[in-house]
């Protein structure tokens, strides 16, 4: 009992060690850097280099995955450059099994308390989060130490002797090492728990080889798992990790196995906990190099097992994804893209609505009915996605953009309605046989010129963040209350003749309250650009 509460709890604090400095160190190191994830794989290379940079930051090669498979569902990236990343995550995994092969847990209570110290005494935000990262350090040794000591007494357990002599057959061995990154979702994990058996003097490079390999390919079920629910491009870049995982298991299982342990125990021949972090080392370095020149192949590969294109539903969104919502630099920019397709789809809306009340056309107002109806769901999708954005750590410039995007979405909605208003009432004319007066017909038409102008004006202004047409923008919403006011009176002046008939000029007055709203929501966007990005 006291054996598994020592190795369950060291393995917690652990985990935990590896989580919280992995944190610690994306906040000293900002958000810029996993964004760059998205910018700077423009060749395979870079995209190697980054993953591996990024990995080790994080310290989670299956959350540099993910978030790579996020950004290959929500378009930033194409499957050529996702595999340069995964490759590099492959590499930048294997520096947590390095730290733990030496024998550092003796000092971990130090490095803890002074870093502890730090932390109270500094009101510095960036010596507290570097102060972090060593206390993160520190447990993660702490953790270590924990699960070796509660190893120690196994030696005298002739159950997990043998237990630990089945891994002597490598395909026992391989999958025992698959099924328990599985569950911990960490290769790192898995590994830091071998270095701490061999510690114990129970296991060799020989039975810990076929472990290792089964590691690597268990790490590819958190990726995997993302991939649910993603498109079709998304499933093919996890694929594409298990293909190169398992390409290089089973080349080092059949061919380098042995080579390579000759090597580690050349390198260190008295340290077993060194042998398998060099051996996890080298087999991620030669799998990537070996995997590199036919990358292209492998793409190609996995749109053989994940064939046909995405299908997307029009209110579904395009841009976002649930996984970018861990670098919100990156989630803003594409809900800044969501909302552009929106204004485009509500512009058409506009221009049809003008056609509609000059000339009916059934099929044409049904199409702007069933696009309404894609306006609505976008902005309900991209509302909800936008309140779990705000639920991240955001800066202050962030909150302002969110701020500003909540605010475009509700606008361009709204227009979208008034829309599908003018729309209803061209359909009321059509079925009552009605007709506007062609000084109305003039009328209605001036000011849908104005509004479609307005609105593109906003439109520019939100997607360049220019403030460039402001002043066009107050005049014309001026103009457009201006014109109202005077169609008011000219209606008014119709009404009172008596060939005129009543009921179409209410349906004139209800189209000049919403063509003036549709300008005053067209200007609030531009308002709201000026208050958030002053």
């Amino acid at each position: 009992m006291v054996l598994t509460i020592g190795l369950v709890g060291g393995l917690g604090l652990f985990l935990f060690g590896m989580i919280f400095m992995g944190d610690a160190l994306q906040k000293a190191a900002g958000s810029k850097l996993k964004d760059m994830l998205a910018t700077l794989t423009q060749k395979k290379i870079y995209g190697i280099v980054m993953g591996c940079i990024v990995t080790v930051i994080i310290q989670s090669s299956s959350a540099t995955t993910v978030m790579t498979v996020g950004f290959v569902n929500a378009g930033l990236l194409n499957l050529t450059q996702a595999i340069g990343i995964i490759m590099g995550s492959n590499i930048g995994t294997t520096v947590t099994a390095q730290l733990v092969s030496f024998d550092i847990e003796v000092i971990a209570p130090l490095i803890i308390g002074i870093a502890v110290g730090i932390y109270l005494l500094s009101k510095n935000k960036r010596t507290k989060n570097v102060a972090n990262i060593f206390i993160g350090f520190g447990i993660l040794f702490l953790g270590m130490g924990l699960m070796k000591e509660a190893i120690k007494p196994l030696k005298d357990s002739q159950v997990f002797v043998d237990a630990i002599v089945n891994f002597n057959n490598p395909v026992i061995g391989l999958i025992t090492g698959l099924a328990i990154t599985a569950v911990l979702q960490s290769s790192a994990a898995t590994t830091g728990l071998l270095i701490a058996v061999a510690g114990s003097g129970l296991l060799t490079i020989e039975m810990a080889f076929p472990v290792i390999l089964g590691t690597n390919i268990g790490t590819c079920v958190t990726a995997l798992l993302s991939s649910l629910g993603t498109n079709k491009t998304a499933k093919r870049a996890a694929i594409i990790h298990i293909v190169i995982k398992v390409i290089g298991a089973l080349a080092f299982l059949i061919y380098l196995r042995f080579p390579v342990q000759t090597l580690v125990e050349f390198m260190t021949p008295l340290r077993v906990e060194r042998q398998i972090a060099n051996a996890h080392t080298i087999f991620n370095i030669i799998t990537v190099i070996a995997v590199y020149p036919f990358s292209s192949r492998i793409v190609e590969f996995s749109h053989k097992i994940i064939r046909g294109e995405d299908e997307r539903q029009r209110g579904d969104l395009k841009y976002v994804d649930n996984r970018l919502l861990a670098t919100p630099e990156i989630a803003i920019g594409q809900i800044k893209k969501e909302i552009t397709r929106m204004f485009n789809i509500v512009n058409q809306q506009l221009i049809n609505s003008k056609k509609l009340f000059l000339e009916f056309d059934k099929k044409l107002s049904n199409d702007v009915f069933e696009t309404e109806g894609v306006v609505n769901k976008l902005e309900t999708s991209l509302v909800d996605y936008t309140i779990s954005l705000t639920s991240k750590i955001l800066n202050e410039d962030q909150i302002d953009k969110v701020a500003l995007l909540a605010r475009t979405i509700t606008d361009v909605e709204r227009i979208g309605d008034l829309a599908e208003n003018l729309v209803e009432m061209s359909v009321v004319n059509h079925r009552n046989r009605l007709d506007f007066s062609e000084e109305a017909k003039e009328e209605i038409k001036e000011l849908f010129d104005k509004v479609t102008k307005i609105f593109t004006l906003s439109k520019n202004a939100f997607e360049n963040e220019t403030m460039e047409h402001s002043m066009e923008i107050k005049t014309l919403d001026m103009e457009i209350k201006e014109l109202c006011e005077i169609y008011l009176t000219n209606h008014i002046k119709r009404i009172k003749k008596p060939d005129y008939n009543t009921q179409t000029e209410l349906v004139f007055l209800d189209a000049l309250s919403n063509l003036e709203r549709i300008g005053n929501h067209s200007k609030n966007i531009t308002e709201s650009l000026m208050r958030f990005t002053a």
